[in-house]
């Protein structure tokens, strides 16, 4: 196993590797066998390198949220959270669950070259939601995700799969979820 997958790309290859840490991802689908799908995406999550164990919320459905908002239009989505203990790097980590969506039919291109509607519908998505406590904005990585303190799709399964969880720089996952559904937000 090459130790340059616990370093971030570009970073020092003669640093050691990081101790082990949990990342927070959340999943979601809304195309096709969404359960199978998830169920899938898990045990792809589970075989990366440098992963030593998972632990995954019981899937919850949720209405479809575009840029307009909430749209029960749209195909609802199945979603769900793992909390992956691993020593990849937060930049590694995020390169290979992107390889797990394009596997199971994520395309970030339309057809025509531009981009893929933002917040349309999935086969599979996968967001890097924290990393332990790690806070970073740079243009290939935001830690902790910029939204999820405002998506009780993202907040619920992660309180069920831990209940004190707490997303770094905003608070225990218990009172932004009660505040997301307080306030009647995504």
């Amino acid at each position: 196993m090459s130790r340059g997958l616990a370093q971030p790309i570009g970073g020092d290859p003669n640093r050691p590797p990081h101790a082990a840490s949990v990342a927070v991802v959340a999943l979601g689908s809304n195309l096709g066998d969404r359960a199978q799908t998830i169920d899938e995406a898990v045990r792809d999550i589970a075989r990366l390198p440098l992963v030593d164990a998972i632990s995954v919320s019981t899937p919850i459905e949720s209405v479809a949220v575009t840029l307009e908002g909430p749209d029960a239009d749209a195909p609802p989505y199945l979603n769900a959270v793992a909390l992956v203990t691993t020593r990849l790097a937060p930049t590694v980590l995020l390169t290979l669950l992107h390889r797990i969506e394009a596997a199971h039919g994520r395309e970030r291109r339309a057809p025509a070259g531009g981009q893929e509607p933002r917040w349309g519908d999935r086969t599979l998505d996968l967001d890097l939601i924290a990393y332990g406590n790690v806070i970073v904005d740079t243009p290939a990585l935001t830690l902790p995700h910029p939204r999820a303190a405002e998506r009780d799709f993202v907040l619920e399964p992660w309180l069920a799969v831990d209940p004190d969880a707490v997303l770094p720089g905003s608070g225990r996952v218990a009172d932004l979820l009660a505040a997301v559904r307080e306030g009647g937000r995504e």
